[in-house]
C-alpha cells in the first residue's frame, strides 16, 4: 500500500480551517502585476492556488494587480493569460485591482473620516528623513495632524486632477514608532497623471500596493491570501487595514519563493536583458519566464511536475535548475518520438548498395505506455551521419567508424569503413563504407557482433534545419549575488546555432507542440520562427542527467 503524501503548512491550514466550519469555501486568488512576462518563479504561485482549490474545492480569481499605469501594458494581460491556461489552470473570475478603483476611493474617505489617513506635502527626502530606523522611531510629520475637513478637501481636489505629480500624497496614521518600519505613516495614494490600460484616465491618483491589496482579496471575499516570504512584514499592516475599515477578515499566509540556480527571477532584471537586446525577447527559450519555457520545448506537465517536487516550505532555498531538467526528461522519455538529426554532417556513401531506396521501419518511442509505434525511414547508398562518429586515427576503445572498423546503423546495416576523401586541407569529407546485406536490424542472419550504433539520414530524402542548442543563460549558479553588475556573469556560450543540419523527412510535418529526441543529441522542439522553406529546431535540454537524486 502506497504511503499517503503529507500535506504541506498551507494545506494544513486550509484542512483545519475548513473541517472547523470557519470557511464553507476556499477562495484563493492568482495576483500578477501585468508589468511583464511570468516566470518559473510565479509557475510555482499558480500551481499552489489553483492546486488547492483543485484539491479542496472552491475557486481560483485570477487578479491582475494594475495600480501602476507607467509599467503596465495589455500585451502583459494576454500573455499571463495564457501562460496560466497552458500550465492547464482556469479562474473563476478574472478581475483587476481597476475594477475597484472607486471603492479604494471610498476606503480611503473612510480612514479620513476616521482620523487614520492624513494628506502630506513632504518631499520624498524629507518623509525618508523622518521615518527613523529600525531601531530609533520615527518623527510625525508635520502635517499628520491636519483636521478631517482638510485631508478629505486636499484628497479630493488631488483626486480632481488639481495638483502635479508628487505634490501630496495620503498616509495611513498608525504609529511613527512601529518597530515594523512599514506601520510609520504608510504611503497609500498617491499622484500620477498617466493613462492606465483599462481605466485610461479616468484617475489621477493611484493605490499602493499594500493598500489596493488586502482590500480587493477582501472585497473578492479571498479566504487564504497566499504569497511569499517577502511579505511577512507586510501582514500587520494588511490586518490593520481590514479591521480598521472593518470589511471582510481575509487572511495572508506566506511560504518561500523559489529561487534557481543559472538565472534571475527579478522582473526588472528580465525587463533590463530584454530592453537591451541581451536576449530575443520575453520568450527567448533561455529565459526563465513561462513562455520561454514554452518555446523551448518544457511541457504543462514537467513544471508542475517541478513545482510539486520542490514543495511548499517556511524557509527559503536555492533549487538547482538540473532538477527542472530532470522533470522535463521524465516526461519526454515517456511521450517524445525519437528521430534521426544529424547536427554536424559528414557524407556517407555505401558502395556496394544497389537497391536505390528501401524503406525501413523505426521505433517511434519504446518507452511510450502504449508501445510507441513505428515509422518508415527512407534508406539509400548516400547518408549523412555526425562528423564525430569518424575518427581517421581512432582511439583506443573507439566504438565507431573508423578506417577498418564496422558500425551499425540504427534501424538499419551493418557497415565497414573501407576508405574516406579528405579536401585539400586536409578535412574529411567523405566516408566510403560497404554494408552486410544480412545484418539488417530486426532479421540481422550475419552473425556479426558491433559494439557500435550510430544514427544517420539518407541524403537524398534528408530536409535540412537550423538547430539551436541552448545552455544556462548564466555562468554563475548565483548571478544575483555575485559581485558587480548581474550582465557580467552572461553566458557566451548560452546560445549556438548549427545552420545546416539534416533531419529525417518526416520532420518535415512538425508542428509547435510536439516533442522530439533526436537520437542520441537531446529533445528538440520546432521553433516558431520556422518557414516552410527552413525548418528551426530548439534543444530543450541534453540526454545527460545531471541532477543528483536523493539517496
Amino acid at each position: 500500500m502506497s504511503e499517503e503524501k503529507s500535506l504541506n503548512f498551507i494545506e494544513e491550514i486550509v484542512e483545519n480551517d475548513l473541517n472547523s466550519g470557519k470557511y464553507e469555501t476556499l477562495v484563493t486568488r492568482f495576483p500578477p502585476e501585468p508589468n511583464g512576462y511570468l516566470h518559473i518563479g510565479h509557475a510555482k504561485a499558480i500551481c499552489l492556488n489553483f492546486g488547492l482549490t483543485q484539491k479542496y474545492g472552491g475557486y481560483t480569481n485570477l487578479r491582475f494587480d494594475d495600480t501602476n499605469p507607467v509599467t503596465e501594458k495589455t500585451e502583459y494581460v494576454n500573455s499571463q493569460q495564457e501562460d496560466i491556461r497552458w500550465l492547464g489552470f482556469n479562474w473563476k473570475n478574472e478581475l483587476y485591482a481597476s475594477d475597484y478603483f472607486d471603492e479604494l476611493y471610498g476606503f480611503a474617505i473612510k480612514l479620513i473620516e476616521k482620523g487614520l489617513a492624513y494628506v502630506d506635502e513632504s518631499s520624498a527626502d524629507e518623509i525618508a528623513a523622518l521615518k527613523g530606523t529600525p531601531t530609533e522611531p520615527g518623527q510625525d510629520s508635520p502635517y499628520r495632524n491636519r483636521s478631517i475637513e482638510e485631508n478629505l478637501d486636499i484628497f479630493t481636489k488631488m483626486k480632481n486632477g488639481e495638483f502635479p505629480d508628487g505634490a501630496y500624497i495620503l498616509r495611513a496614521k498608525i504609529d511613527m514608532a512601529s518597530p515594523n518600519m512599514l506601520m510609520r505613516d504608510p504611503i497609500i495614494y498617491r499622484i500620477k497623471h498617466a493613462e492606465h490600460h483599462r481605466t485610461g484616465d479616468k484617475w489621477c491618483i493611484y493605490p499602493m500596493y499594500d493598500f489596493a491589496h488586502g482590500q480587493s482579496d477582501s472585497i473578492e471575499h479571498i479566504t487564504h491570501s497566499i504569497c511569499t516570504l517577502e511579505y511577512v512584514s507586510h501582514r500587520e499592516l494588511y490586518d490593520w487595514f481590514i479591521e480598521k475599515l472593518e470589511i471582510f477578515p481575509s487572511k495572508q499566509y506566506e511560504f518561500a519563493r523559489l529561487n534557481l540556480t543559472s538565472t534571475v527571477m527579478s522582473k526588472r532584471k528580465l525587463l533590463q536583458l530584454v530592453n537591451e537586446n541581451l536576449v530575443n525577447g520575453w520568450d527567448d527559450p533561455r529565459m526563465p519566464t513561462i513562455s520561454g519555457l514554452r518555446r523551448r520545448g518544457f511541457t504543462p506537465k514537467s513544471i508542475r511536475e517541478f513545482c510539486e517536487r520542490i514543495g511548499i516550505a517556511k524557509r527559503e532555498n536555492l533549487i538547482e535548475l538540473s532538477l527542472l531538467e530532470f522533470c522535463i526528461r521524465e516526461d519526454l522519455n515517456k511521450t517524445a518520438n525519437r528521430v534521426m538529426a544529424v547536427l554536424d554532417p559528414i557524407k556517407l556513401v555505401i558502395t556496394n548498395y544497389e537497391k536505390g531506396t528501401e524503406n525501413l521501419i523505426g521505433e517511434n518511442n519504446p518507452e511510450a505506455e502504449d508501445g510507441g509505434g513505428t515509422r518508415v525511414i527512407p534508406f539509400s547508398n548516400e547518408l549523412w551521419i555526425e562528423r564525430e562518429d569518424f575518427m581517421e586515427v581512432p582511439a583506443k576503445k573507439w566504438f565507431r567508424l573508423a578506417p577498418g572498423a564496422m558500425v551499425r546503423l540504427k534501424f538499419a546495416y551493418i557497415v565497414k569503413c573501407e576508405d574516406f576523401v579528405k579536401d585539400e586541407n586536409g578535412n574529411v569529407t567523405e566516408i566510403h563504407c560497404t554494408y552486410i546485406p544480412e545484418s539488417k536490424s530486426g532479421s540481422d542472419t550475419s552473425g556479426i557482433n558491433v559494439k557500435g550504433t550510430i544514427h544517420w539520414v539518407s541524403a537524398p530524402h534528408a530536409k535540412t534545419a537550423e538547430i539551436r542548442l541552448y545552455d544556462r543563460l548564466f555562468t554563475s549558479e548565483t548571478p544575483d549575488a555575485e559581485e558587480g553588475d548581474f550582465k557580467d556573469y552572461l553566458n557566451p556560450e548560452s546560445l549556438t546555432v548549427l545552420p545546416n543540419a539534416y533531419i529525417e523527412p518526416a520532420l518535415a510535418d512538425a508542428d509547435l507542440d510536439s516533442r522530439y529526441q533526436f537520437i542520441r543529441k537531446g529533445y528538440f522542439c520546432l521553433d516558431k520562427d520556422s518557414t516552410a522553406d527552413k525548418l528551426v529546431f530548439n534543444r530543450t535540454v541534453t540526454l545527460k542527467d545531471t541532477f543528483k537524486k536523493p539517496n
